[in-house]
């Protein structure tokens, strides 16, 4: 079986076909696309935009294996157009009415989604985000289990399992039967007040050599369950100035190393 690796498109807002052009030289299979304000493809003209993306990209020879965008009958139709099998999606806690009450919340939308997901073919994905969210593989399986994979599946970020502290191997376990995309990028706690002051951390985005977990632990314990989903480079690298994150091409020489040492795991272990 063909391993995919994609990239998370978002740190470039250009035209398609550059972006298209930037993918292909780094040896890429696919890509993850926003469907946000901003982007080459907008929640607005998702129903043209994702299809035409769609077949852009594929001249390059590349496929659209999941867009970061809103879960709603439009978004869905055009990704079943376009051949995008998944949306992948963050699940922010209502602080407000609190964990219980928004998985409740989630799985109604859910619940009404389930016709279109069916028609069009469409998963929706659980990703694990550290912070007021559901962080940990253990989080994700908790919403997602009373549904059918082919319709909620998850997103496997250990990353953010790292920030959280949920080891890897548990992480994979927990998700095993029914996870559909694994995400690759690096994070640690970063210490922000000094040693006689009360501690504070902010987490910061690095390279795969000063991730807060291994990469290969990942690649193994993924071969371990027998995973055929893509592998996705998120490409998110804190910018020095400590206020969000590198954009553009700026991340580049970052990435690169991120996809040589990943491709090289990859080969390592199906050797």
């Amino acid at each position: 079986m063909t391993t995919v690796l994609t990239v998370f498109t978002k740190p470039w807002t250009g035209p398609l076909p550059q972006l298209a052009d930037t993918v292909a030289e780094l040896g890429l299979q696919g890509v993850e696309l926003p469907v946000r304000p901003g982007y080459q493809v907008t929640p607005e003209t998702v129903a043209t935009g994702l299809p035409a993306a769609a077949r852009i990209l594929a001249e390059r020879g590349l496929q659209i294996r999941s867009v970061a965008g809103p879960i709603d009958e439009a978004t869905i139709a055009a990704c079943g157009e376009a051949g995008v099998p998944m949306i992948r999606i963050c699940v922010a806690v209502d602080m407000a009415i609190g964990f219980r009450a928004t998985v409740e919340a989630y799985r109604r939308q859910f619940d009404a989604l389930i016709p279109a997901l069916e028609r069009y073919g469409v998963a929706i994905g659980i990703q694990n985000h550290s912070g007021l969210q559901i962080g940990s593989a253990a989080g994700v399986l908790y919403l997602i289990e009373p549904y059918d994979p082919k319709h909620v599946c998850a997103v496997l970020d250990m990353a953010h399992c790292s920030v959280a502290g949920e080891p890897t191997a548990l992480a994979v376990d927990i998700l095993a039967d029914r996870l559909r995309l694994a995400n690759f990028k690096s994070a640690y706690q970063r210490r922000i007040t000094a040693p006689e002051e009360e501690a504070a951390y902010k987490v910061h985005w690095t390279t795969h050599q000063h991730a807060a977990y291994s990469w290969r632990d990942f690649v193994q314990a993924l071969r371990k369950i027998g995973y055929s989903g893509a592998y996705c480079l998120p490409a998110e690298y804190s910018h020095p100035s400590g206020q969000g994150q590198r954009m553009g091409d700026e991340v580049l020489p970052f990435l690169r190393g991120d996809v040589a040492h990943l491709k090289g795991l990859l080969r390592e272990v199906a050797g």
